[in-house]
């Protein structure tokens, strides 16, 4: 049977998810289209800081960040001199650590994308006077959507499963830094398999269902676009 506190888990999970996917979609969107667009000689350094975290261990991802959140770390104790708490063992700290494990996730899809829409469209819509603005938001955007619903579903997914960095910067407090992976880590320490196979199986089905939603989605946009 479900607890209070698994349900708890749950709540903060979905809430990291979200405020990550949405944070990594408005900071990551420009990043994704500059990346895609720029002829910089150098911009495979972005590309390889960006992709870091796919062959990074998490607790190393995590080690660092926790020392960078801590009282001691440059912005933990930014936080700590303007009258704040340090981020680290804390929700925001989670969200922060999440932002930099998810973001090539994100960004990765809405670059790719954005480099598959090509410059022919946008000159078309320059010889009919559009700005530079208005050809993204009503060219890029519309012909790029299977890459921001990819990049969105990939995010948030990848966030639900999050388990090494989240611990080495939120620990392991109930109703603020426990996430449901950590609470499937309790139920396997405690013997309790019962509730680990609940919330595991729960995690599996969702995960699986955005992965079809993904699929489904994508291939309904390449069959109706001309």
């Amino acid at each position: 049977m479900i607890s209070e506190s698994d349900l708890t888990a749950l709540l903060v999970t979905l809430k990291l998810a979200l405020l990550t996917t949405l944070i990594l979609l408005v900071l990551g969107t420009p990043l994704a289209w500059w990346m895609a667009r720029t002829r910089w000689r150098f911009k495979f350094l972005l590309e390889a800081v960006v992709a870091l975290p796919l062959v990074l261990p998490p607790t190393v991802l995590g080690f660092y960040l926790l020392l960078a959140l801590g009282p001691n770390g440059p912005l933990g104790g930014l936080m700590e001199s303007l009258g704040g708490r340090p981020l680290a063992f804390t929700f925001t700290g989670l969200v922060i650590g999440s932002v930099f494990y998810s973001m090539p996730f994100v960004i990765q899809p809405l670059q790719d994308a954005f480099a598959g829409i090509g410059r022919r469209p946008l000159e078309v819509a320059a010889t009919l006077r559009a700005s530079p603005l208005d050809r993204f938001f009503t060219v890029v955007l519309p012909m790029a959507r299977p890459g921001f619903i990819t990049a969105a579903v990939l995010g948030f997914a990848h966030t639900l499963g999050e388990f090494g960095v989240v611990l080495m910067i939120g620990g392991n407090i109930p109703g603020e830094t426990q996430v449901m992976s950590i609470a499937i880590y309790d139920h396997v320490e405690g013997m309790d398999y019962a509730n680990a196979h609940i919330l595991s199986v729960g995690l599996l089905l969702l995960s699986f269902l955005m992965l079809i939603a993904v699929y489904a989605l994508n291939r309904r946009f390449r069959v109706v676009r001309p």
